[in-house]
């Protein structure tokens, strides 16, 4: 799923503009990805928590010389599903994508 279909979806069900549902998932995206930033936790009932970690500098090995490095310190972002998410996610059966007919 990209945004464009985030935004025919809202065209669809809800009746509004696309420009209008256009900008409404921006707003969305932005403001969660504002929170995100400022480091907090972005909880979504029924979908799951996003949230910002901090990870400490690392001893780390380059692949491909062997040679000792230090990976920086750095923000990650985690996801944890909510249990309604896990639940609807283990009881769906797994649909493949269909190819389109020639």
């Amino acid at each position: 799923m990209t945004k464009a279909d985030l935004v025919v979806q809202l065209y669809e069900q809800v009746g509004f503009s696309k420009k209008e549902s256009a900008e409404l998932v921006e707003h969305i995206f932005d403001a969660i990805k504002q929170r995100l930033a400022n480091g907090e936790k972005v909880k979504i009932a029924s979908f799951g928590n996003f949230v910002v970690r901090e990870k400490a500098p690392r001893r780390g090995r380059n692949p491909q010389t062997g040679a000792s490095i230090v990976i920086g310190a750095r923000r990650v972002l985690t996801f944890k599903p909510s249990n309604v998410l896990k639940a609807i996610l283990n009881e769906a059966p797994v649909k493949l994508p269909r190819k389109p007919s020639s």
